[in-house]
């Protein structure tokens, strides 16, 4: 799963897709209607890649939050994130990200990540599907020793 090119711009719903490089500026597409347009230096532009979530050890990067939730909850959300009580939405949440901090992560936070998972989803940009290690996949048979 490659979120390097996925950004959130600040004051923008949704997610976009980086498409191209201007001298001063990015050009985008919306996941929401593919509309393209160019997103300037002085606009705040959050690529996916470098988000984390606060957690009372280390932060958690995006994707592994983004695997967590397929991994406890689904591959697509059985909820209406929109609708839920902030109660009901922390423990949702806390399926995916046991050890968040709850002091930092605040339910708008929580509403967010379920809403990227969710487009990323229907977009089809999450794959989850990463190269197992061949020596875990593969059982080598015992090899018998010749007999003399």
């Amino acid at each position: 799963m490659d979120l390097s090119k996925i950004v959130a711009i600040g004051g923008k719903p949704g997610l976009y897709q980086m498409i191209g490089q201007g001298k001063n500026n990015v050009l985008v597409e919306s996941l929401l209607d593919g509309k393209r347009f160019a997103a300037f230096a002085h606009e705040k532009l959050s690529v996916l890649e470098e988000i984390s979530i606060y957690t009372t050890g280390e932060d958690r990067p995006l994707k592994e939050v983004f695997k967590n939730i397929r991994r406890n909850i689904g591959e697509t959300l059985d909820f209406d994130f929109k609708k839920l009580s902030n109660n009901e939405l922390a423990a949702k949440f806390e399926l995916a990200v046991p050890d968040y901090s709850v002091e930092s992560v605040y339910v708008s936070d929580m509403r967010k990540v379920f809403s990227w998972y969710q487009l990323l989803q229907q977009k089809g940009l999450l794959d989850f599907n990463e190269n197992p290690s061949e020596g875990e996949a593969k059982v080598n048979p015992q090899e018998e020793a010749p007999s003399s």
